[in-house]
């Protein structure tokens, strides 16, 4: 009997010193937050008809038209403009197919290769027609010739009838092919749902058949699954059917006019009083920006929103309550007055990722799984809508490197806090030691870091280290 007493006090021993050998120290990480402008992919400003290091108009802009490439110096930055990660190409009808069936798709690949080349991503809109009147800004000329003037209806700002069935045909046809061609490029960010009116502006939608306004529509939701899709703000039953075909965004093309004494166009109507507010809740689109992007453009140019007496702070204010992630200024000047308050609008504009706190044990055996819980603040006012974007760890050290990419949605992140706490795997083969344990959101084909978080530690990878685990 004292022999087996003795026996089973030393296999305690044994086994209790085991257990102190791997006794785990839950650590805690609270990374510091940070101010900075973050630049990072399909948020914040963009440049217009341009691309990064090219020089900015004066105080008007061109749209439509084959893009004029400027010389490249190698210098990204733009004066008086902030840093972009996103090309706006407007494009016209007629330069994509000059003649019947016969695109030419060398524009859209020129301006891809060259956004990315830029430390850009592209931003497209193909509209059928825009304004002044004139045949540079026209249908082409080869459907002018097949339906005449008798379809125009300039009081609906339509140059050409979308009811005529060769509209259909033929203008949905180009999106059609658009759409083969470009879906999921990783190099074009979103494509706007222009169907009719002034660059494609959507003027006159509420007045079109369902008929032709389901087959416009469908020519881009049938086409477009990867990419996403932008539609104008015009009315219920375009951004009903759009929104029940797909998962789109909005845009607003008239951002900063308050009408009256301080209208930016020739009515004395305000966009930013009588229109966005009211059309968001009428037109079924409040919520949409929960699963696609907002994008508004300037009305005018920020010079101009200077001359009629425009309140910036009022601007700012609404579009990010709209949760606005980003505004096409034309790529005219930001008045320098106004540059520290754009400065902080781009803090807030899109999604901002901050990790908040972060735990998990200081030690674990091989073969077996480390657990971590996660609490992250978006600061922004939208989340971020890429899926090809992964919340990834990283085990680091002399020797090693191993990245795991973790089934966090962080398309899902909306503003404020979000929670995610997972396990990942140490292979019973990894080398034992100390390794690094790392932070990223990375390109989920790649493993390469692409966003910026708000928080101090990026190394020159773009990784953030949360601390020290040692591996036994």
């Amino acid at each position: 009997m004292e022999k087996l007493i003795r026996t089973v006090f030393i296999l305690f021993v044994v086994l209790f010193s085991k257990i102190n050998l791997f006794a785990q120290k839950i650590v805690k990480i609270y990374p510091k937050v940070i101010d900075n402008v973050l630049l990072n992919p399909e948020i914040g400003f963009m440049t217009f008809q341009r691309f990064n290091g090219d020089t900015l108009n004066r105080i008007d802009w061109t749209e439509g038209f084959p893009i004029i490439y400027q010389k490249f110096d190698g210098n990204l930055s733009n004066k008086n403009y902030p840093e972009t990660t996103i090309a706006y190409f407007r494009i016209y009808w007629q330069y994509l197919e000059p003649e019947q069936g016969k695109y030419d798709w060398s524009l859209i690949d020129k301006a891809l290769k060259t956004a990315s080349e830029r430390h850009q991503s592209l931003m497209l809109r193909v509209a059928p027609y825009g304004y002044p009147l004139s045949e540079g800004t026209d249908v082409p000329a080869w459907y002018r010739s097949l339906v005449g003037e008798k379809g125009d209806d300039l009081s609906r700002r339509w140059r050409a009838d979308p009811e005529d069935l060769k509209y259909v045909k033929f203008f949905g046809g180009l999106i059609a092919a658009l759409g083969r061609r470009y879906d999921g490029n990783p190099h074009l960010l979103s494509v706007d749902l222009s169907i009719v009116g002034y660059w494609g502006e959507g003027e006159g939608s509420d007045k079109l058949t369902q008929r032709t306004r389901e087959a416009l529509v469908d020519a881009y939701t049938d086409n477009f699954k990867k990419t996403p899709l932008i539609v104008q703000l015009t009315d219920k039953k375009t951004n009903g059917y759009a929104l029940s075909q797909a998962n789109v965004g909005w845009r607003g093309d008239c951002l900063g006019n308050m009408g009256g004494v301080h209208s930016l166009t020739s009515g004395s109507s305000s966009e930013m009083l009588d229109e966005y507010p009211e059309d968001l809740v009428n037109f079924g689109m409040k919520d949409a920006w929960k699963k696609a992007p907002v994008s508004m453009e300037v009305c005018g140019t920020m010079e101009k929103w200077k001359e009629h007496g425009v309140d910036i702070n009022y601007v700012i204010a609404q579009s990010l309550k709209w949760h606005m992630s980003s505004f096409n200024a034309k790529s005219s000047p930001v008045p320098k007055e106004w540059q520290p308050a754009v400065k902080q609008w781009l803090k807030e504009m899109g999604y901002r990722l901050a990790l908040r706190r972060f735990t998990y044990p200081d030690s674990s055996r091989t073969d077996a799984m480390l657990h971590f819980t996660s609490w992250w603040e978006n600061q922004g006012d939208a989340p971020c809508y890429n899926k090809k974007y992964r919340l990834a760890l990283k085990l680091k050290s002399s020797d090693t490197s191993l990245v795991y990419l973790t089934d966090a949605d962080i398309t899902q992140w909306l503003p404020g806090d979000n929670v995610y706490d997972n396990s990942i795997y140490i292979p019973l083969n990894i080398l034992k030691g100390f390794y690094d344990l790392q932070v990223g959101i990375v390109d989920r084909q790649t493993h390469i870091p692409i966003i910026n978080l708000a928080i101090e530690g990026r190394d020159k990878e773009g990784w953030y280290t949360l601390g020290k685990v040692y591996i036994e």
